[in-house]
This record gives structure tokens, sequence and C-alpha cells, in this order.
């Protein structure tokens, strides 16, 4: 005779009414109502003790849980997780070691602080772990490679609603960010000048690498623009990411989606200074605070020195060895040699350049300052009228 649910109570007592009063064996009364006899001994006792109500379901969720995160340490958990609604749960448990805000056996695994988040609705069901295939690369020291780009243009707040371009500078070993800069535009003029206010509290890398795009890049053939040329005259090695494929700047761009998921998803800017002034604070957070899981979950401050080489306040002379063939490059960004015209940038125009010959007859290497720019062939170039 199964237990069915519509009937488990009627059954139940009758089961415990044939018990106390019954020729049957336990076992045997046990055998036709389908139950063991510990399952049989179990609803005698509580009927005994408690009488008819001892015969109803009670709740298996256990009275005591002492695995269960004690309700501090799930506060705190979800504190950083309000301060911070993109960071995932080991950056969180990071952070809170990092901050001292608990103590290493205190903190939850990752599964249980993103149980604790689900459990308070606080994780979006479309977060999922990202599983990446790709090979890290990164160079040995801080200031070895800088690299910098525009993120995508901002609307403001204000009546005319305006936009403002974030000009971003990363560090390539230490994922260090040198500047977030909020732009009005995206002129040469205006990347100078947050760069140089950069250049004088970081110092000078000894690389750059960025885009094909004003201003740094004019075309593929002729790549270099008059800020690219500064840069050049500082002594800053100039590369520019191969066409359509941003993987070249994939630390930057993996840190644009960071800087669109942790701010400019979450705020609106009343005017460029109050932007500025939301990018210096979170800036703060992603150098000295922010765990970051390509560094083993360490801040990027920690890795990052300041450049020893200074920003010098006057353009050094150029100058070239005694060997070398300089000529001066003209208003369309051509030049003579050996009565044949070639072309180089118009962000060389007024500048000397030097041809240096290679071991192919007729092929010279064409630099600037220390960069080399491109070959020229004498064999086919057109000659000069």
């Amino acid at each position: 005779m199964p237990w069915h649910e519509a009937s488990a109570m009627s059954l139940r007592e009758e089961f415990v009414e044939f018990a106390q009063d019954s020729h049957l064996h336990f076992s045997e009364l046990c055998q036709r109502y389908a139950i063991s006899r510990k399952t049989g001994y179990k609803w005698l006792k509580r009927f005994l003790t408690e009488g008819r109500t001892g015969l109803a379901d009670r709740s298996r969720q256990p009275q005591h849980w002492p695995t269960r995160t004690p309700p501090d340490v799930e506060q705190t958990i979800l504190q950083v997780r309000q301060a911070h609604p993109a960071w995932g749960a080991r950056k969180i448990a990071h952070y809170v070691l990092q901050q001292r805000r608990l103590e290493a056996e205190q903190i939850p695994s990752p599964s249980t602080i993103t149980a604790i988040l689900r459990r308070h609705g606080q994780l979006d069901v479309s977060e999922r772990p990202k599983h990446h295939a790709w090979q890290r690369f990164e160079h040995a020291l801080p200031n070895a490679l800088w690299q910098i780009d525009f993120k995508g243009g901002v609307v403001l707040g204000d009546a005319t609603h305006s936009r403002v371009f974030p000009l971003t500078v990363l560090d390539d070993h230490s994922r260090f960010s040198l500047g977030v800069r909020a732009c009005p535009n995206q002129q040469k003029e205006t990347v100078q000048a947050e760069l140089t206010e950069i250049f004088r509290c970081y110092g000078l890398p000894e690389r750059m690498t960025m885009d094909n795009g004003s201003p740094w890049g004019d075309t593929t053939e002729t790549p270099y623009t008059a800020l690219t040329v500064w840069l050049l005259r500082l002594g800053i090695g100039v590369h520019h990411s191969r066409p359509y494929h941003p993987q070249t700047q994939g630390k930057d761009e993996r840190f644009h989606r960071t800087l669109q998921a942790e701010l400019l998803t979450q705020t609106s800017f009343i005017d460029v200074a109050n932007c500025q002034q939301a990018f210096d604070a979170w800036r703060q957070v992603y150098n000295h605070e922010r765990p970051h899981q390509a560094l083993g979950f360490a801040v990027p401050a920690s890795r990052y020195r300041p450049s020893e080489r200074a920003f010098p306040e006057q353009l050094p002379v150029i100058a070239y060895g005694p060997t070398d063939q300089v000529r001066k490059v003209q208003y369309q960004g051509e030049f003579f040699f050996q009565g044949r015209i070639f072309h180089v940038s118009r962000g060389f125009r007024g500048y000397p350049i030097a041809l240096r010959p290679t071991l192919e007859d007729g092929v010279w290497d064409v630099y600037f300052c220390q960069q080399w720019i491109k070959k020229i062939d004498l064999r086919s170039a057109e000659r000069a009228e």
C-alpha cells in the first residue's frame, strides 16, 4: 500500500493506530504499508510525543548551516559589488584581501561569491565566465611600449549635447593607465597638449603604438603626421598597428571595454570638466585598487615605475652622422636625391632626413632622427625635371 501524497496523513494515522493495538508483527505491518521499520518507528514515536500534529510533513531545510557564509562577510561582498557592479567573483575576492576588508580565511571561494551575488539579485544571468584561447604578450619592463588611442565619443548631458573623446594611454608591461583625458576634439594640438602633461608626469617611453587614423597617421604609405613627427623628435619610436587588425592594440582595446563597463555605461556627464573629474577618480581605482587578472590579480601600480627619460621642455636638435646623405623635405612631402624625386609624409616638411645605403645596389634607407621611415630605389624612381 504505497503512501500517496494525497492520503499520507490518513495512512500515517491508520498505521500508528494499528501499530499500538495489532496482533500483526511490527515488521509485517510496515511491509503492508510499504515503509521501512525505521520509518515506521519514526512515525510512531512522533505520534506518541506530539500527537496527530507530529504526523505532518516537516521542512527538510536544515536548522543550522555550519558552512554558510557569515552575514558580515556577505555584506562586505555585496558592498564591493555595489561599488563596482562590473567586477566578477575572482576580482572581488582579491580586492577584499588586498584592501584588508577580510582576512584570507574569511574570504569565500569564487563560486560561493557568485552564489551570494545571485541570491541577492546582483548577478545578471547573462554573465558567464569568458574563455580566451589567445596567448598574452607583454614587454619586459615598464615604459618599453605605451599604447595610445581614442575611445569612441561620449555624449555630454549639456544643452548642446556635445561630445567628448576619451584619450587613453596604457603601459604595455604593467597595464598602468597613464592617462584618461577628456578631449573636446581629436586634433593634433589637443592631443599634443595632453601628452605633454602625461610626459611631464611619467617621463618618456621608448616606443608608442597607435592605429592609422587621425591624428596619428595619414595613410598606410605615409603614416606620419605632424603629431608623430613631434614624438620622433622626442626620441620616441612610433609604430602603427596593421590596418583592420585592432588586436595589435589589444591591451588598450581591452582597457576601453573596462572603461565602458565600469564607468561610461553607468555615468552621465554634465560637461568636459565633470567628465575629466570622473575619469581621474576611476583611473585611481583602476591603477591602485582594481585587481587585474592578467597580472595575477595584482594592481597595475604595483608593476609600474615612471620613466627615467625626462620630458625636455626644448626639443633636441636634429643631428645625423658624417656619412649620412641629408636632404630637406619640401612642402608636399617630397625630397630630391641624385636627380630623382621621392616622397615621404608631409609631416616631415621643412625637416632634414638622412639617407643611408643598403647592401642592395641602388636601394637606400630613409631615416628621421632615429626612426627608419622607408626604402627608396634609385633604379625605379622618376627623375626630377
